[in-house]
């Protein structure tokens, strides 16, 4: 069962991975200033770094991992929100319509 779990996650690092990449993409199509950082080999990604700024000193921050997935919701530098897991990918998700339905 823990092996079946493992790997489970792992497809869902990879998917998380390339949803970020074609975020960003998208936003930088859209004149907004976002990176995503991957870690590991080309071939098998095991996490990345995303971070996008919203405008008016507002960035955001989404990490995942073979350790887990958090994210960062900050403004002037300060941090305003932080989520992990799923609530983390909900976030993510909210931010991602929200911008999409700017654009």
């Amino acid at each position: 069962m823990f092996l079946r779990l493992a790997e489970q996650y792992r497809t869902l690092v990879q998917d998380l991975v390339m949803s970020l990449q074609a975020l960003t993409n998208s936003l930088q199509s859209q004149g907004v200033t976002a990176t995503c950082y991957l870690c590991g080999d080309t071939q098998n990604h095991q996490g990345a770094s995303f971070v996008a700024d919203l405008g008016d000193a507002h960035m955001v921050r989404f990490r995942v991992s073979d350790v887990g997935i958090n994210w960062v919701e900050s403004r002037d530098g300060c941090e305003l929100v932080k989520l992990e897991g799923a609530d983390a990918i909900q976030e993510l998700q909210r931010i991602t319509v929200a911008v999409q339905q700017r654009g």
